[in-house]
């Protein structure tokens, strides 16, 4: 065969699959492509918008945690002010009921100095009634002169009272 008739013969063919491949070929590659790129486009944009939905998120977190953080600083700051009121509270408890303590040890020992001051105004009376019986020797009678020995006892009574009733007095 003639080269040049060959050489003829292959441009016709190639121009021939070239026809073809772009007429029925060509159309689904280049479908093909844009398909993908839109769909890589498509998918930098996700990208983009699931990076903005993350700093947005992380963004909202952080407002969260800020917020927490105060609330719970808020109710520790109350539990203390609660707390410091309760033990003011509790003071001032203590404080009147140790002031009702301290009153009623105060009026026991006023009734028992008392008491002990009468005992002892008696017995003052009946030692001075003893001493003036046995200084007139004969016997003096307590009952008819109960006037005359409560005058004398009190009488003797500041001068026999014992130091300690004394302080228990003031």
């Amino acid at each position: 065969m003639d080269p040049t008739i060959t050489i003829v013969v292959q441009g016709l063919a190639f121009f021939a699959v070239a026809w073809v491949v772009m007429k029925f070929g060509w159309p689904n590659i280049i479908a093909a492509i844009e398909d993908r790129q839109k769909r890589i486009a498509e998918g930098l944009a996700a990208a983009e918008k699931g990076e903005k939905s993350l700093a947005e998120a992380k963004n909202s977190a952080n407002d969260i945690i800020r917020e927490a953080h105060a609330r719970a600083a808020k109710i520790v700051e109350q539990a203390n002010r609660r707390s410091a009121e309760m033990a003011e509270e509790a003071r001032g408890v203590a404080s009147m009921e140790a002031d009702r303590i301290i009153t009623i040890a105060q009026q026991e020992a006023m009734l028992q100095s008392g008491r002990a001051r009468e005992q002892l105004r008696k017995e003052a009376a009946g030692l001075a009634a003893l001493g003036a019986s046995k200084l007139l020797n004969r016997e003096i009678d307590a009952k008819a002169h109960a006037d005359l020995l409560d005058e004398l006892a009190l009488e003797i009574e500041p001068k026999l009272t014992p130091p300690m009733l004394k302080r228990a007095q003031s």
